[in-house]
């Protein structure tokens, strides 16, 4: 522990933000991270508790007191080592993570938290600056063949630690690029798609393949996915060719709202929105682009990919934009006595709502009104939570008008392309069933295929899908050589 008494001393410090006039105007990355000083600062407040609940509260169990004692001491060569022991890619939590480890650390009792995404966010940045982060091919090939279906963080984490096991890598994406919905739902605004370009030239190094423009399976009927593979390859061709199957694809099947007026123009998917501006952003050709240009923009969903849509319609240029949230706003302030260490209810105010945005809670859309087939507005009601349904308050209706209606509700299940393809038993939401138990985890119903991330799991988060990709490879491993050294 470096500084005893430094969670006393030293005031929790935030990154700082570019001002909202600059940022707008872009699609660039606009954190300001902790300067060494500043994250040496931070790393002291750390309290190395006997029980240091952040461990368990980080779904890739980073090892946090320790690479916050190394920043303290100046030490940021092994403090990369320490992070990148337990999480492959901190460039990618360090900058969308939400933090559950900040929520269980014990100084969060009474106090602020130990800055730990800032902290984990310097150190990568600082060892990428260092010339620190290098390819780890496999000293010795094992001869095993393993073909993983999905390139999000889930199947980029399984690749890479199977590449390092010495198994030979085929990574299968049905889109043009690597990353998933990394790199086709989250903005570049707050993550950059070259953290994922040279993670993918370095997993190249270290001996995988990677195949776009490949579909698993067949092409979806009636689909509307812009940017399907051009070529195909089968369920039976994969397990033919490999020793090991492991499918990693997200859970894109987006939530509906299937209200009077939903077949209007002007309503869509976030996940028809927010791709294309990626894409145009990567200096591709989108045709009849959605944009939200001089538009009253109506986004139905309160969560992070509501909140994606706001900023993304702000930077368009929207005359107003308004986030639906169906539950009722909570409390600024978390209890803490109640919650600590789990992840708090608590009112969330992202960086897109400080840029501009009207925030509703506790509403509930009735039905979509247009002229001449296109939206022009809503019918709301707003609702309250009994007996576990909602239920609408009466003399609480009201109008919004609405040029673009974007739905923000989640996703309930992975599209079924896949999985039908290897005949994979679901579970009860469609989920590819497959257990994560020590003796033959993420073992699917079919001999020598695994399911992880959010195709096993449903929709979660980048920092999920890195721990079940880990995980995953480790069963892998063991079942292709009896044994193994990956850690779990």
């Amino acid at each position: 522990m470096g500084k005893v008494t430094g969670f006393m001393e030293y005031e929790r410090l935030e990154e700082g933000y570019q001002p909202v006039a600059e940022r707008v105007k872009n699609y660039k990355e606009f954190v300001i991270g902790l300067t060494d000083e500043q994250a040496k600062i931070q790393g002291a407040r750390c309290m190395d508790c006997g029980t240091p609940f952040c461990n368990s509260g980080c779904p890739v169990n980073n090892i946090i007191p320790d690479f916050n004692d190394l920043v303290y001491q100046g030490d940021w060569k092994n403090a990369i080592e320490v992070l990148h022991s337990t999480n492959n890619f901190p460039d990618f939590t360090g900058r969308v993570c939400p933090a559950p480890c900040e929520a269980a650390c014990t100084l969060n009792i009474n106090n602020d938290a130990v800055g730990i995404k800032s902290i984990e966010h310097a150190i990568i940045d600082k060892a990428w600056e260092q010339g620190w982060v290098k390819p780890q091919p496999a000293a010795v090939k094992t001869g095993k063949k393993v073909a993983v279906v999905g390139s999000g963080p889930a199947g980029m984490a399984a690749a890479q630690q199977l590449a390092r096991a010495g198994h030979a890598v085929t990574v299968f994406e049905k889109n043009d690029t690597i990353g998933g919905l990394l790199r086709f739902g989250i903005p570049d605004f707050k993550f950059d798609k070259s953290h994922i370009d040279r993670r993918v030239k370095q997993m190249e190094a270290e001996g995988v393949v990677f195949k776009t423009n490949t579909l698993v399976g067949e092409l979806p009927k009636g689909s509307k996915v812009t940017n399907w593979a051009k070529d195909t390859v089968s369920a039976e061709q994969l397990k033919k060719e490999f020793d090991a199957v492991l499918l990693t694809g997200g859970a894109e099947q987006s939530r509906d709202l299937p209200v009077p007026g939903r077949d209007l123009d002007g309503i869509h998917f976030a996940m028809e929105f927010l791709p294309q501006q990626n894409r145009i952003n990567a200096g591709g050709k989108v045709k009849d682009q959605l944009r939200a240009d001089g538009k009253h923009v109506i986004v139905i969903g309160g969560g992070d990919t509501g909140s994606d849509c706001v900023g993304t319609s702000n930077r368009h240029g929207a005359a107003s934009v308004t986030q639906f949230e169906v539950m009722p706003m909570p409390p600024e302030q978390e209890n803490k006595p109640l919650v600590w260490p789990y992840w708090p209810l608590k009112l969330r105010t992202s960086s897109s709502h400080e840029e501009g945005c009207q925030r509703e809670f506790a509403i509930s859309t009735k039905e979509f009104i247009g002229k001449n087939g296109k939206v022009t507005g809503l019918k709301t009601v707003h609702v309250e939570f009994k007996d576990g349904k909602f239920v609408e308050i009466p003399g609480t209706e009201k109008e919004y008008k609405a040029d673009l209606v974007l739905l923000a509700m989640g996703f309930v299940s992975p599209v079924a392309t896949v999985l039908d393809a290897f005949g994979v038993e679901k579970d009860a939401r469609g989920n590819a069933k497959a257990s994560t138990d020590f003796s033959g985890g993420y073992f699917t119903s079919v001999p020598k295929v695994f399911a992880a991330g959010d195709i096993r799991r449903g929709q979660s988060l980048v920092v999920w899908a890195i721990r079940e990709g880990r995980q995953a490879a480790r069963a892998v491993d063991e079942f292709l050589m009896g044994a193994s050294d990956l850690p779990r």
